[in-house]
């Protein structure tokens, strides 16, 4: 039985996880290093909370107010000593996550599972950095985390069956059905996707064709719900290109590599959705 779920980084998909947690009835501790992150994520699940049953069409579980009184934002990792699940959702870098796992290791409690949220990063590769990797597994939840119905679930080398049976059921209580891949870099949605987002952007790169363009062609002729640069700005254009660096380090073939305006939008800071502009312009408001 899960008492409390701790969720390490209060990013877009951090937010979402969290939310979904707390709006099952968890308690939720919710870290970041940043004050200001924190008080983002707040701000972004009580505007969420509000917004979602009108979206997905459903009463609502729990009030804004419910949920976040379920949610303890903090700044320190040992605030999670007490948690029996943790999920990580920290920036898609090894040397970010390297010495992450090594920390959470030291200061989780011993029967608690350390889920790794990644795009590309293997499970196994992160599991032994710790001394418990029977107990460490991937949960790649899809953005918007409280909307989508479905989580790619990963096993490592060393995860255990009771770690698969615990995440199943407690990913289950928060109402999401679960896949189970191998443990391979982006599994199957982002070897997938990465791929086709990079393709496009190499499209706009190459003056094929015009953002909105390729994306109504996605919807229009594939029924896609969001074309390719929709999907990119929402999964933020650092993420993308992290994942595809992963990818072209871990499998060392070409087809990974990031399209140089890519790199540009990030170097300008134009991500997606979380900044107001990536391939499409957005408003905040």
């Amino acid at each position: 039985m899960i008492n409390a779920v701790g969720v390490v980084g209060a990013g877009t998909i951090g937010t979402g996880v969290a939310h979904a947690f707390a709006e099952a009835g968890y308690p939720v501790v919710l870290v970041d290093t940043s004050e200001e992150a924190l008080k983002t994520a707040r701000e972004t699940i009580a505007g969420n909370a509000r917004l979602l049953p009108v979206v997905v069409g459903r009463a609502p579980t729990r009030t804004a107010d419910e949920i976040l009184a379920l949610i303890t934002p903090s700044t320190e990792l040992g605030d999670l000593r007490d948690v029996g699940y943790v999920v990580e959702n920290v920036t898609e870098k090894w040397d970010v996550k390297k010495d992450l796992y090594r920390d959470l290791d030291r200061v989780c409690a011993p029967e608690c599972v350390l889920a790794v949220n990644t795009s590309a990063i293997p499970i196994t590769r992160l599991a032994g950095r710790t001394s418990r990797p029977d107990k460490v597994i991937g949960n790649h939840f899809m953005n918007p985390v409280p909307v989508m119905p479905l989580v790619e679930i990963i096993r490592g080398f060393h995860t255990s069956d009771a770690t698969l049976e615990v995440s199943r059921r407690l990913l289950a209580d928060i109402g999401k059905d679960t896949i189970l891949v191998g443990d391979s870099s982006g599994f199957v949605t982002n070897r997938v996707l990465m791929l086709t987002i990079n393709e496009a952007i190499f499209l706009l790169h190459e003056q094929v064709s015009s953002p909105t363009d390729i994306d109504r062609l996605f919807k229009k002729c594939f029924g896609h719900r969001m074309g390719p640069m929709e999907t990119a700005d929402l999964i933020g254009l650092d993420t993308v290109l992290y994942s595809l660096e992963v990818l072209l380090d871990e499998f060392k073939d070409p087809k990974y590599r990031p399209c140089p305006l890519l790199r540009r939008y990030v170097d300008a800071g134009l991500l997606g959705r979380k900044t107001g502009r990536g391939f499409h312009v957005y408003d905040h408001d």
